[in-house]
This record gives structure tokens, C-alpha cells and sequence, in this order.
């Protein structure tokens, strides 16, 4: 058990919120934004036209049945990953990290800062979630012998809250 764990935020601290005294909390969901998802539904839209133009009765409207919930639910699908920091933990989806491994947090930014961390500066070992719709992300630096992921890259959009969660 992490020391953070063992600490309890006073009654009079809000839930989700650090305090000096307890543990800090960090909730972060990677929802895909607005602007991606015209072009999927547009997309969607030609292609069922496109067969329904050649097709006569039922086979004419399967199209646009299939196609345009179809991608709705790809932007949803990719923007179930949730970034959380609790109960001395980093979880980032699936995957998650005591926090006592966590030797140091480094906000990336920019959008060029970005792309030299997932480009030129990545390490082929290290654990990467990245969402291209977030511009800025958060590079966490491990500290634990047994496991060969020398770091982590997170997208996020706030990186220097979540830099300092991490870091306290």
C-alpha cells in the first residue's frame, strides 16, 4: 500500500479535490472533440449514396442504417479513455502505475513539443496513449526495475495539472 493511500483528505475537502493534507485526485476523460465528428457522418452519408443510387428498395436504405450510427459510435468508441489519478495510482484506460514508480512528470505542452516527443525523442519501449485531437500531453518518467517501460506518453489536455499531481 502507497503512502498516498494511507492519507485521508479532511471531512471538510471537497471530493475530487487535493489538499495539502490529503491525497490529489486527477479526472480527465479524452472525448473526442467537436470538429471530428462532421467528416466521419459526411463520410458515412456519400458512401450509403453512393449505394443507394445503385440498388433498388431495402438494399438502397441498409446504407444509411449501418454507416451513419456506424460513425457516430467510432468517435465515441475512441473517446471512452479515461486518465485518473486515485487511490495512489495513475490509470490511463486499462493500463495503471503506482504512484511510488512515478519518478518524475514532464508537461509537453505544445504542439511541437508533441510531435518531437511521439517523433524523434520516443523511446520504442515506451507505453503510449495518444488522441491526435488533443494537442498537448504529459511524459511520465518511471522508476521501476522490474518493468522495461522506461516512460509513459499521455495525451491530455491539461499536462501541467496533471504533471503536478503526479509529482506530489
Amino acid at each position: 500500500m502507497s503512502e498516498s493511500a494511507e492519507v485521508t483528505a479532511p471531512a471538510e475537502a471537497t471530493p475530487g479535490q487535493g489538499t495539502a493534507e490529503g491525497p490529489r485526485e486527477f479526472r480527465e476523460r479524452l472525448h473526442a472533440t467537436w470538429w471530428t465528428w462532421p467528416l466521419p457522418v459526411v463520410g458515412a452519408a456519400l458512401m450509403a449514396a453512393t449505394v443507394h443510387m445503385g440498388y433498388p428498395g431495402v438494399r438502397a436504405w441498409l446504407p444509411y442504417a449501418v454507416l451513419i450510427p456506424l460513425a457516430v459510435l467510432v468517435p465515441l468508441w475512441l473517446g471512452r479513455t479515461k486518465i485518473e489519478v486515485r487511490a495512489g495510482e495513475l490509470h490511463v484506460g486499462d493500463a495503471h502505475v503506482p504512484l511510488r514508480f512515478v519518478e518524475h512528470a514532464e508537461p509537453v505542452s505544445s504542439a511541437g513539443e508533441q510531435r518531437r516527443a511521439l517523433g524523434p525523442e520516443l523511446d520504442p519501449a515506451a507505453f503510449v496513449v495518444h488522441r491526435p485531437w488533443v494537442r498537448t500531453s504529459v511524459r511520465v518518467w518511471l522508476n521501476d526495475a522490474d518493468d522495461p517501460t522506461p516512460y509513459w506518453v499521455v495525451s491530455t489536455r491539461r499536462p501541467a495539472e496533471l504533471a503536478d499531481v503526479l509529482t506530489r
